[in-house]
């Protein structure tokens, strides 16, 4: 089952878009996320990512919610317009309310921060 787990991830999601404004964050998860052979592209705020995404859109998409210029909930928003990837929130927001409408708008799953890596990665 394992193999069969690290075959779809090598097929199927390989390329990862992280997306925080948190520099700490986006280097330390990177460098996990590589260190488990995906290729990682990392972004600032959600309007750098949105116009990323136009030109190609990852396998997957890790957000923060709160960033300057578009924050992860209008980031979604415009991602479900147009595909159905896999989109996981890691945020600090940690209101029942904000991850409740997290998943109403399409998010996969929330993880709060403070976070493991390796539960992320898992």
């Amino acid at each position: 089952k394992k193999q069969a787990i690290e075959q779809y991830k090598e097929i199927i999601m390989s390329k990862i878009a992280l997306v925080d404004d948190d520099r700490n964050i986006l280097t330390s998860v990177s460098m996990t996320l590589e260190a488990e052979g995906f290729e990682v592209e990392t972004y600032n705020d959600g309007q750098q990512a949105y116009e990323a995404f136009s030109k190609k859109l990852p396998d997957m998409a890790v957000l923060d919610i709160k960033m300057p210029r578009m924050d992860g909930m209008d980031l979604l928003q415009r991602l479900r317009q147009k595909s159905a990837m896999p989109v996981i929130f890691l945020t600090s927001k940690d209101d029942e309310i904000d991850e409740v409408l997290g998943l109403r708008m399409g998010a996969d799953d929330y993880v709060k921060k403070p976070f493991s890596q390796r539960l992320l990665v898992e």
